[in-house]
């Protein structure tokens, strides 16, 4: 267990020991002009809109005035360009929408996990292993599978033991 935790950025090691409100406080002082901050609520407030049903009507009603259109533009150059140009620049907005809302999720669960280990049997050396190489966490996953396997032949040892112990005493029994 200290060797794992030997092996932890010092940033994951110094997680052990922060509070909420330490991590807003940090978390603020990285804003800086408040930029990021604007940036989350919008992008909080847009990926939230662009998931409700009402968004995905008003995408297929612009799609069939687009496609009502044809007729009237003739199917031109300019008819199709309009559509193209239109859900490229949404597509390439609501890609870091997306990101920006799949960081900011996976960043509250991996601290509301941290906070699970750190308060449960759990090892705390695992707080923070998210910031390791991939051969790191490759090498805890084993060892981890490994400590599983043994502890299911321990436990296996033990209900064989444990049924030898029954039997025995159930002779033992039958023959007062």
């Amino acid at each position: 267990m200290a060797k794992e935790k030997a092996k932890l950025p010092k940033k994951a090691k110094l997680r052990d020991q922060a509070t909420p409100s330490d991590e807003k406080a940090t978390s603020s002082d990285k804003n800086g002009n408040g930029f990021s901050k604007i940036f989350g609520e919008v992008a909080n407030k847009t990926s939230q809109a662009a998931g409700r049903a009402s968004a995905f009507m008003v995408a297929a009603a612009v799609v069939i005035v687009w496609a009502i259109t044809g007729p009237i533009f003739q199917y031109s150059d300019t008819w199709q360009l309009v559509i193209n140009t239109g859900t490229t620049i949404v597509t390439f907005l609501m890609v870091f929408l997306i990101q920006n809302s799949q960081n900011r999720d996976g960043a509250a669960i991996q601290v509301k996990l941290d906070e699970l280990i750190r308060v449960s049997t759990a090892h705390n050396s695992f707080v923070g292993i998210e910031h390791l190489t991939d051969e790191e966490l490759e090498e805890i996953r084993s060892r981890c599978e490994s400590r599983a396997e043994a502890e299911k032949a321990g436990e296996a040892s033990v209900k064989r033991t444990g049924e030898k112990a029954r039997k025995a005493a159930d002779r033992a029994v039958a023959a007062e």
